[in-house]
Formats: C-alpha cells, structure tokens, sequence
C-alpha cells in the first residue's frame, strides 16, 4: 500500500461516517479486513509514521487551545483525529498548526479533536485477518516533542503564538 492508498481508505471511511470518528474508524477496520495481512501492516506503518510526524509542540499548543487544554492522552487522540481529517489538513497542520483555524471549519470542542479508536483500526484488523495481534512494526522509537513548548498557562503567549486559533477558540 503506498500513501495515496493509505490516504483514500481515511478519506473515504471519513466522508461515509460523515465526519463521526468512532464511524470512521469502524469502516477503516472493515475495509482494513477486506485486505490482505501485508496490507494491513503497511496502512499501520503509514499511520504511525504520520502519528509520530505529528509530535510537536506547535501542534500540542494548537490542540490545546481548540480543546482548552489536553494532557499528554487527549494530545495523542487529538493526532488520531488528525490523520483523519485528511491528508490536506494533516500536511497544513504540520505545515501551520495555526491554520487549524480555517482547515476544520465546523470544528466542535465538545464533538471533535478525538479519534481514539482510528489509532487502533489497523490493530483490529490484523487480528480479525490473522488470529493474532499485529506485531512491531520495527519503526523508530517514538520521540519527545519536536520545537520549542509553549507557556500553556500564559494566555497572553499562547494568544501570540496562535493568533487565528486564540481569536476562535482562546
């Protein structure tokens, strides 16, 4: 599977769930299933890669200003969420977390920024395919956060650094 495909599953699971992360997630798992094992394993690979790509501060400062304020789980599922919003948003947030702003318009702090089962659509199905959990997918340890961590507790920082997302969400 290479990264178009990769995209395309969360893509298409996304538009039928219509936007519903647990949804999405089912229907990754169900499409997941219909392939063949290797497959699986390269769709985890793509996703963990993006997961980890995903782990900085700027992202972190802008997930807690959408959210108002995540620990280091919800920051985990908000990068979930993420990589389920598609590749357009995902390589913008990465390119300007700050952008979130326009990029998610009909963002909801009390529906959204959560997709914690997507992060464990591949797992799924790997076992439902194979009888056994899907093994390491010998990918580099997972980092600390990359970039410079923000005054989480300093409105006035966090309104600086994040200017679009303060104006909406702060």
């Amino acid at each position: 599977m290479d990264e178009t495909e990769f995209w395309e599953i969360v893509d298409r699971a996304r538009e039928a769930a219509e936007d519903d992360p647990e949804e999405q997630a089912d229907l990754v798992v169900e499409r997941l299933a219909g392939l063949d094992p290797d497959a699986v394993l390269d769709f985890a690979r793509h996703f963990e890669t993006r997961f980890n790509r995903a782990l900085s501060w700027e992202l972190w400062g802008a997930a807690d200003v959408m959210l108002g304020g995540v620990d280091e789980d919800a920051f985990d599922f908000f990068r979930c969420w993420l990589i389920g919003q598609g590749r357009h948003v995902f390589e913008g947030a990465l390119h300007a977390p700050d952008d979130l702003a326009f990029l998610v318009p009909e963002f909801d702090p009390e529906a959204d920024g959560d997709a914690e089962d997507l992060g464990y659509a591949a797992d799924e199905a790997y076992e439902q395919l194979t009888g056994v959990r899907l093994p390491d997918l010998e990918l580099p340890p997972r980092q600390d956060p990359e970039g410079v961590r923000p005054d989480f507790d300093d409105d006035a920082a966090m309104a600086e650094r994040f200017p679009q997302l303060w104006a909406r969400f702060g």
